[in-house]
């Protein structure tokens, strides 16, 4: 097991992403700044689009993209919010279609509305 380190301090006792037998495993990116720990009062799509960046940097650093994605979790506070969280996902990953699992999770760390996990093969494979 290899961790990868985020561009960013972490608020735990985390790594912000390990490798293991090739596939990158990336724990729970909110939308919170993490040197302040406010979360954008932007409403829930730029939360997701924040959420999806901080993943794809830390991707940056084991030295792959978001097109190495095979699965996403996605926790939503509240699920009525997920239209626009679900327009800005699509844009982000454009015409790459990850798995996908939602979940409703109502009390999220820093009070954010969406945190996004993600699963990522280190070499692209059939």
């Amino acid at each position: 097991m290899t961790i990868v380190k985020a561009p960013h301090p972490s608020s735990g006792h985390y790594a912000a992403a390990v490798i293991s037998n090739g596939m990158i495993y990336v724990s729970g990116q909110t939308s919170a700044d993490p040197y302040t720990g406010k979360v954008t009062d932007k409403g829930i799509a730029e939360e997701m689009r924040v959420s999806l960046e901080r993943v794809e940097h830390i991707l940056k650093n084991a030295g792959v993209d978001r097109t190495h994605i095979v699965m996403c979790r996605i926790f939503v506070s509240d699920i009525s919010m997920w239209k626009d969280a679900n327009d800005a996902y699509a844009k982000f990953f454009g015409n790459h279609i990850p798995a996908r699992a939602v979940y409703e999770s109502p009390h999220l760390h820093h009070g954010a509305h969406i945190e996004t996990e993600v699963v990522a093969e280190l070499c692209k494979g059939v």
